[in-house]
């Protein structure tokens, strides 16, 4: 397929940039002449496969060759020059004529043949500042063979790609409708073909999906029949599979890319799809490891097993843009688990929607041809055991498809080749979060960005759906049986010979004093008694109602263990078919920080992360006939209270920071209590009743009558400028509070979690430094005397205890914390002055999960201090304050830095008296 005519335009205006324009007069060509054909033997050139082409063309009588020359999109091919290091273009020409013109004899032919060579001296471009620039090159170009003499020439249109299959994503839907236009057209195709949006991206770009199946009854009978029967009677079906009375049924092979840089995984789709929407056989070779030999897959066969999903790419702004993040900068193959994007929520919303058998996630680029299952330590929430051997079978189908469909001559499975490094620890990858699906979840990495890279995905994709064709019924029977032992509630040992520590030494899952791994039920209050923060507990109920957990909420109080949860409280109970993907994301974690590896931060545990409370029950049937299924977690709205002039808005949400920040924007007051009296806590806002009901749809926050501590000393908010620099994850946690951002030098206050710092930029502001990078550049300025800190490692991670002094920048907190560092770090030498804000519990089990060798020597250190040094003030942070968005119940922390530097001074404010006196704070 070409090439649209935006991407050819891109080309142009990219080239410009550093190869010279040649006006039409300078060749001797006149606008006015037009050119013959130029008859070529190929008309696609790749940038990762050298290419020769013979061309030809008879320009008339008299010409002579010393005067013909060539040309590709208008430029003579001496100026189509290597790349050789950075954005520089300055090598020996790629372009070259290898076979001079010359006459076909007895006539005024012309034949010559030139070789398209390597753009980049390479045929893999998988070199991240290669990748960067590569794809200003792709389109359409006009090679023409020109007599200088007279001016005439032959054109032929040509393709430069960088493999023969990339397409923009532009392009992606037109080759779906192509795809579909010509099952359409056939009219002995009756395939089902089924196109959806399932979403849009940040930019507003579409997320394509397509289903391909036998027929719609088959899609209907597995969404409807099938998949509900395996979730709440696995049982049922799998007597069925043992008896042979199953009977017709299909299950789903999701093919996915969500690294769209990645180029490979997004265009090897769109060949599966063509091949198994449109062919009767689709053939390729295959090996055993020693023979290779042709394999042939009858479709409609192939399409009595499964349902095929692509899921093409769940990030479109980044092939757009050619970035591994999305448009926020965030790398959504970390974020699966987390969920802040809005990619990431809707296409796991589908995912948890089909629970796949198969779950295939194309990759590139590391060292070797890597296909998984993962080293250790596995995730505890894994049915590992019947995981394992599937996933190792298709590993190796996957692998020897792959090598005999390329170049490739060997590829190598993660969990047997490399060592340590390459876990499964965190569900924050997409193939992860998919095996706590019960899905055969593959991210599989190609070692080049080329031809032969695509090659062996597309060899891949095939060795998969041949592997679960040929072994359905054994796939299926183990993935219910994982269902199984969720609806029992079974902790079954069999799992335990996989969960080994750092030694090889078999730990099992942690139990601690439990007879099961799993609670009975996890309980998340929603009242103001047993509830810190309502607003992220519905959050919450709603994560897991989208991820496909069954949430109930009770109809009546209930009593457990002495504590009575009021009618309305969220109840998780565990005996359900997805409790591993539920207890993943709720319980604590684990402490691997024996392991000398891990490829990333392993904590989720949404409760301490976004902060709220959440309670485990261990009594059986505690909760039954007293509750009913939650099938929408609806956030309430806000109450204003009464009509007194004043409310207090406490500090106990971010939407309360949402909300200041919005009536900031609107123009107007909003005071801060500075000491606590009656109701009235320190920290807290005070907003005219009137100004705050506007508010209260849009807003989920908790207020109090402004009535006993009417007498409370206030400051007044001023209109905060706040600049971020560091991490654009920083940057939208930020613009997710409401905080307008501006740049460094204009702003009142610098949070940063990055290296860069600007001793002239702070002077007169508040720097709030998050991070052993912050530390670091801070402490490197010398600007803040008497302050050090220390890091074991900058990848270190941690869930840790920590104790919370009382003072205006920790507000809304209480004293003891569960807080979390990602960068391995602690404050060891605090200015003489400084204020602690925080610091690591000074108990033996105050490391609570994570990976953070060496964590013990932060035991009792400082995590967090307050300092003035001349005309700056300095808040500095070993805790992690806006990690990857996930970090929610540290944004406070960033808030109350915010707004400590831009109140004012007020005199005593007494109920119906105005704002009184400013004066700003020195």
């Amino acid at each position: 397929m070409k090439k649209v005519f935006a991407g050819w335009l891109s080309v142009v205006l990219v080239l410009s940039a550093f190869v010279p324009t040649m006006a039409a007069n300078e060749t001797g060509v006149s606008a006015t002449e037009q050119a013959t054909a130029l008859e070529v033997s190929r008309s696609v050139f790749s940038l990762t496969e050298a290419r020769t082409v013979e061309v030809s063309a008879d320009l008339g009588e008299g010409v002579d060759l010393e005067d013909v020359e060539f040309q590709f999109g208008g430029k003579p091919l001496s100026e189509w020059q290597q790349w050789t290091e950075g954005q520089n273009y300055n090598g020996d020409p790629f372009i070259t004529v290898v076979e001079e013109p010359s006459f076909v004899e007895g006539t005024n032919k012309i034949t010559a043949v030139l070789e398209f060579g390597l753009l980049y001296g390479t045929d893999d471009l998988s070199n991240r500042t290669i990748r960067t620039q590569y794809q200003q090159f792709i389109g359409d170009y006009e090679l023409a063979l020109i007599d200088a003499a007279s001016g005439d020439k032959a054109t032929a249109t040509v393709e430069l790609n960088v493999y023969d299959e990339f397409k923009f994503y532009d392009e992606l839907k037109p080759a779906i409708d192509d795809i579909f236009e010509a099952a359409e057209q056939d009219a002995d195709n009756d395939r089902y073909l089924e196109y959806q949006t399932v979403g849009k991206t940040v930019e507003g770009r579409d997320i394509h999906f397509v289903i391909l199946a036998r027929d719609e009854a088959a899609v209907d009978q597995y969404l409807n029949e099938t998949l509900p029967t395996a979730l709440e009677d696995p049982e049922s079906l799998i007597e069925k599979l043992e008896n042979d009375t199953m009977g017709d049924y299909q299950v789903p092979i999701w093919f996915n890319n969500i690294h769209p840089d990645e180029v490979e995984g997004v265009d090897v789709q769109v060949e599966l799809l063509e091949k198994f929407a449109l062919e009767d056989e689709v053939k390729f070779m295959n090996t055993d490891g020693e023979t290779e030999f042709e394999e042939n897959l009858n479709v409609d066969e192939v399409l009595d097993d499964a349902i095929f999903l692509y899921m093409f790419t769940s990030n479109p702004d980044g092939r757009a843009a050619n970035t591994r993040a999305n448009a926020e900068g965030f790398d959504l193959n970390r974020d699966n688990a987390y969920q802040t994007q809005v990619e990431t929520q809707q296409v796991n919303e589908v995912l948890s929607k089909w629970t796949p058998l198969s779950f295939v996630d194309f990759h590139g680029y590391v060292d070797g041809f890597l296909i998984e299952p993962a080293t250790p330590p596995h995730n505890p929430n894994f049915e590992y055991d019947l995981l394992i051997d599937n996933m190792m079978e298709q590993a190796n189908a996957m692998g020897q498809a792959g090598i005999a469909n390329s170049e490739l001559t060997s590829y190598f499975i993660a969990k047997d080749g490399y060592g340590s490094g390459w876990d499964d620890m965190t569900p924050a990858y997409t193939a992860i979060y998919a095996m706590l699906h019960g899905s055969l979840g593959h991210t599989i990495e190609v070692p080049t960005l080329s031809q032969d890279g695509y090659n062996a995905l597309v060899g891949s994709g095939l060795g998969a759906a041949n592997y679960v064709h040929d072994n359905k019924d054994q796939l299926y029977k183990e993935q219910l049986e994982i269902f199984k032992r969720g609806v029992d509630g079974e902790d079954n040992r069999a799992v335990d010979e996989y969960y080994v520590n750092a030694a090889g030494e078999v730990i099992g899952r942690d139990r601690g004093d439990n007879e099961n791994f799993f609670p009975d039920y996890y309980v998340i209050p929603t009242d103001d008694k047993n509830q810190k923060n309502a607003l992220e507990a519905y959050k919450m109920a709603d994560y897991l109602i989208r991820n496909g957990v069954e949430v109930e909420k009770t109809v009546k109080p209930v009593e457990v263990d002495g504590v009575t949860y009021p009618k309305g409280t969220f109840i998780v109970p565990m005996d359900q078919a997805k409790r591993g993907l539920a207890n993943a994301m709720l319980y604590e974690g684990d402490n691997v920080s024996d392991w000398d590896a891990m490829y990333d931060p392993i904590v989720v545990n949404f409760s301490d992360l976004r902060g709220f409370d959440l309670e485990e029950v261990r009594v059986e049937n505690a909760f039954d006939g007293k509750t009913q299924e939650l099938e929408e977690a609806v956030i309430p709205t806000s109450t204003v209270k009464g009509n007194p002039p004043k409310q207090i808005l406490e500090n106990s949400t971010n939407d309360a920071i949402r909300v200041v920040n919005a009536l900031l924007a609107d123009g107007k007051t909003v005071e801060v209590l500075t000491e606590s009296k009656g109701k009235a806590e320190a920290g807290d806002f005070v907003v005219a009743t009137n100004d705050l009901r506007a508010y209260a749809d849009d807003y989920y926050f908790e207020t109090q009558v402004f009535g006993n501590g009417k007498n409370a000393e206030t400051e007044v908010l001023e209109q905060p400028s706040v600049a971020a620099t560091g991490s654009a994850q920083l940057n939208f946690s930020l613009r997710q509070l409401g905080f307008e951002l501006t740049d460094a030098a204009g702003a009142d206050v610098i949070v940063s979690d990055g290296g860069s710092f600007n001793a002239a930029q702070v002077t007169g502001k508040t720097f709030v430094g998050i991070g052993a990078p912050a530390l670091n550049a801070v402490s490197k300025s010398g600007l803040l005397p008497g302050f050090a800190y220390t890091s074991t490692g900058s990848r270190h991670e941690g869930l840790v205890k920590a104790d919370v002094a009382e003072h205006p920048l920790t507000a809304g907190y209480e004293q003891e914390e569960n807080l979390y560092v990602t960068t391995g770090s602690w404050i060891s030498g605090v200015p003489e002055g400084a204020e602690v804000l925080a610091s690591f519990q000074d108990s033996d089990d105050f490391y609570l999960a994570g990976w953070w060798p060496g964590y013990e020597q932060a035991q009792g250190q400082t995590m967090a201090i307050t300092a003035e040094q001349g005309e700056t003030t300095f808040n500095l942070f070993a805790n992690s304050l806006a990690f990857r968005a996930h970090t929610e119940h540290s944004y406070r922390f960033i808030a109350n830095s915010i707004y400590d530097a831009v109140s004012v001074e007020a005199e005593v404010v007494e109920k119906g008296k105005g704002k009184g006196k400013r004066k700003k704070k020195q």
